[in-house]
């Protein structure tokens, strides 16, 4: 009787690299040379001190700002492009919250639904706000809430849809009480069960299983 040929187990795929980075502000070199993949499955908490560049390099990530050297590469698109150029899903989410002050919680976050060209936008906001313990404010102008149920209503985009394989997040963490800091862990950890990868950055401790660090620092600019 012959034995079943083992198959060769796949390395995870991957979702988006970074080949050769350089990032400069005015005449300040923040890093050069830094590369960068982001698995299927991956959680990577980019670290450095402040000013190295963290916020910069997620943007160019992002493509919502140029390298002064290097090219990012999305390898599902075959092509070295911006995610909103080659239609990779991504979800950026910076300092700025990205809410409309005069639109109410439901409304705001109904709008980003629709600009990402999800369908049931208006129900797919009332899901997402009741997974981040928002639904009693989601009638409440964006202006009349607190720091942190703006962070939360902003992180609520990650609920909104499954799709978006690559998650950039800037200090996500910010204005978050402890149980919202572990909803937000679970949401991580979900979307890195389903293959989808993180990059994200935190000056507080996060508590995250298999968690990859990225130091900025071993690429900054002398």
């Amino acid at each position: 009787m012959s034995m079943p040929t083992a198959r060769p187990i796949s390395p995870p795929a991957s979702l988006l690299q970074a080949e050769g980075l350089a990032c400069r502000r005015g005449r300040r070199l923040l890093f050069r040379g830094l590369n960068l993949q982001l698995q299927a499955g991956s959680v990577t908490w980019l670290r450095g001190s402040n000013g190295c560049g963290k916020t910069s390099l997620l943007r160019i990530l992002a493509g919502l700002s140029a390298a002064t050297e290097g090219r990012v590469i999305w390898p599902a698109a075959g092509a070295q492009d911006s995610a909103a150029q080659t239609g990779s899903p991504l979800i950026y989410i910076g300092h700025s919250n990205g809410l409309k002050d005069d639109l109410t919680l439901l409304e705001a976050l109904a709008f980003l639904a629709e600009l990402a060209g999800l369908d049931r936008a208006q129900a797919r906001a009332v899901q997402a706000l009741q997974r981040l313990g928002l639904a009693t404010r989601a009638a409440a102008p964006v202006r009349t809430l607190s720091q942190g149920q703006r962070r939360r209503g902003a992180l609520a985009r990650l609920a909104l849809d499954d799709g978006a394989r690559v998650w950039l997040l800037d200090e996500p963490f910010d204005a978050l009480d402890a149980d919202s800091m572990a909803l937000l862990q679970q949401l991580i950890a979900e979307h890195a069960a389903r293959g989808g990868a993180a990059l994200l950055t935190s000056h507080q401790a996060i508590d995250l299983k298999d968690a990859h660090e990225l130091d900025l620092e071993a690429w900054r600019a002398a």
